[in-house]
């Protein structure tokens, strides 16, 4: 409910500010983009390793649907498919669960080496092992 003398576009909230003026607007929705696209992209990167990945990922997928439809289409698609996936990773047996955690592992390890940390943390104790290097940061 309105006030009596409040402007008919006054309760709408502050996001009506921008709608008002269409460059302020686009670049609105440009900085909700670039935001939610980065958090969103850093969460698909922290996925596989411990922490809160999908929980950034939602974050991301969450702070884009603010300015974009299909953004919160993707954010319930995303969430009815990852507790399908929990539910279903629950009922399995121990062996199950625990080949999908050596493949979580796997994935860890092989950035990991892809990204030279391995060469790294070994050069801070002297090992300096050929094999450690990775083939794409390798500095050999």
């Amino acid at each position: 409910m309105t006030k009596p003398d409040a402007k008919p576009d006054e309760h709408k909230g502050w996001r009506h500010w921008f709608h008002r003026n269409p460059a302020l607007n686009l670049a609105y929705r440009i900085g909700v983009g670039v935001i939610g696209g980065l958090v969103l992209v850093a969460g698909l990167i922290m996925i596989p390793y411990p922490g809160p990945g999908w929980l950034v990922v939602f974050a991301g997928l969450a702070i884009l649907a603010t300015e974009f439809e299909w953004a919160g289409r993707v954010l319930k698609f995303a969430k009815r498919y990852y507790d399908r996936w929990v539910e279903w990773l629950r009922r399995q047996p121990g062996w199950v669960r625990a080949l999908v955690m050596a493949g979580v592992c796997a994935i860890v390890l092989a950035t990991l080496y892809l990204l030279n940390a391995f060469a790294l943390v070994g050069g801070w104790f002297g090992v300096e092992w050929s094999w450690l290097q990775s083939p794409i940061f390798g500095s050999r």
